[in-house]
This record gives C-alpha cells, sequence and structure tokens, in this order.
C-alpha cells in the first residue's frame, strides 16, 4: 500500500541558455515546496547538465519535457527530447570545457539512465533519494480553505 501519492510537476520548454536557469529556478521552488531543500543542489545541477545537452546536440529541434517526480523515498527528474540519439558519457581532457556533463549528473545522484522512445527520442533521468520528512508531506493545498478549517488542537489541562 502506497501511503502518501505520487507528487508530480511537467515543464515543456525549448533548451535555451535563458530557459535553463528558468528551468533551474522552477525545480529549486518546486523542491522547496516538496520541503525537499537538501536535494535543490544536485537537482538544479543536474537538471541544468541535462538541458545543457538537449541545448548544445538535440536535433531536430531544442523542445524538451522536463518531469519532476517524487514517490516515497525517491525524487526523480527526467527530461525527454526528440533526438533519438543516445548520450554517451565522455572522458573530458582535464582542461576541458565542456564534456563533463553525464559524469556530474552521475557523480552527484544516487542513479541514472536513459529511455530510448524510437523515433519520439529519448528520455534521460536521475534520481535523488529523497530525505524521510519527504514521505510525511501534507496533502496538497486546498485552494480558497481558510486557517480556521485546520483541525482543532485540544487544550490538555494542567
Amino acid at each position: 500500500m502506497i501511503s502518501q501519492p505520487s507528487r508530480h510537476c511537467t515543464v515543456e520548454l525549448q533548451a535555451l541558455p535563458s530557459r535553463i536557469g528558468q528551468v533551474r529556478r522552477i525545480v529549486s521552488a518546486q523542491l522547496r515546496y516538496w520541503h525537499l531543500d537538501p536535494l535543490i543542489d544536485h537537482a538544479a545541477l543536474g537538471v541544468t547538465e541535462l538541458l545543457t545537452n538537449v541545448h548544445r546536440h538535440a536535433e531536430p529541434d531544442k523542445v524538451c519535457t522536463v518531469e519532476i517526480e517524487l514517490l516515497l523515498d525517491r525524487l526523480t527528474i527526467s527530461v525527454h527530447d526528440h533526438d533519438p540519439h543516445l548520450p554517451v558519457v565522455r572522458d573530458a581532457e582535464p582542461f576541458a570545457t565542456s564534456g563533463r556533463g553525464l559524469a556530474m549528473v552521475a557523480a552527484v545522484s544516487a542513479s541514472w539512465g536513459v529511455r530510448p522512445q524510437g523515433d519520439a527520442g529519448k528520455i534521460v533521468w536521475f534520481s535523488l533519494p529523497a530525505p524521510s520528512p519527504a514521505v510525511a508531506l501534507p496533502a496538497y493545498p486546498v485552494y480558497g480553505a481558510a486557517a480556521e478549517y485546520a483541525p482543532a488542537r485540544s487544550a490538555v489541562a494542567g
């Protein structure tokens, strides 16, 4: 039995440098909302590297979808683009200014991988272990609900 529902967020964008920064801020804000502040740095680095790869390498276009999903104790971030060519982890030269993106994703994540989607492209993903407070997240807020609808606390005489 799953005690908490999945938390899910999707952003569709064209992977341009200006948009990559915006998505990094969206991911950070979403993780703050889910009370996953300790994961922000690694998640932001990972999504930046994956989106930079789309910007530099994806053909025929730079359109992609970023998906963030929290399921129990695991946060997974994935990027789906339309290029069927699979990425390769490279050994970058010591003074090279690029070529380390996937190695960095592997270094900061618990796991990562690629799911080919045939002619529809591919999905590159990575996961991070979520701290235990994430399992006990509050329910989604009810829009328009006022504070008086919160459960009443019982007073203890003493």
